[in-house]
């Protein structure tokens, strides 16, 4: 039996605009060295932009974006014996939802030099549609997995 301590998850407090958890995960994410008020205001924007577009509600739209990119497994690597191999394990949807938010926003952030709202929006847009880099990214872990199912019977 284990002598650590049992970890307690911390409860995300919604965001004030929109009441909703998933915005703010979205945008502890985007945030970088801190500022959360400029995170809020790209992301906030990139909602706007993206409901001019596609004439439907925000949250909606995001949470069609992040299920679309959602992976199913995810690959870990083992070594065994030696050898190293790359064994595909099922995620848990939260850890689903943080990896669909992540490959979204650097998605966004390796777009061209333009404004990080219009890439993030570009992505948002993108994703809603099933294309661009962070749907090519989630297709190739499946591939990656499905290519290396054999050695599945090596998780633990």
């Amino acid at each position: 039996m284990s002598r650590r301590r049992i970890f307690n998850k911390h409860k995300i407090l919604p965001d004030i605009v929109y009441n909703s958890e998933l915005v703010s995960k979205f945008i502890n994410l985007l945030m970088l060295n801190g500022k959360k008020s400029i995170a809020e205001n790209i992301l906030y924007k990139s909602l706007d932009l993206l409901e001019s577009k596609c004439n439907d509600n925000k949250i909606k739209l995001l949470e069609i974006a992040i299920n679309n990119v959602k992976p199913i497994v995810e690959i870990k690597t083992r070594r065994v014996g030696g050898t190293t191999y790359q064994i595909p394990i099922e995620i848990r949807p939260i850890r689903a939802n943080t990896l669909a938010m992540r490959w979204i926003i650097y998605s966004a952030r390796n777009r061209s030099n333009r404004n990080i709202i219009l890439n993030l929006t570009d992505e948002l847009f993108d994703s809603i549609n099933k294309r661009g880099l962070s749907i090519k990214k989630r297709d190739e872990v499946h591939r990656i997995a499905d290519a290396n199912k054999a050695f599945a019977h090596y998780r633990w």
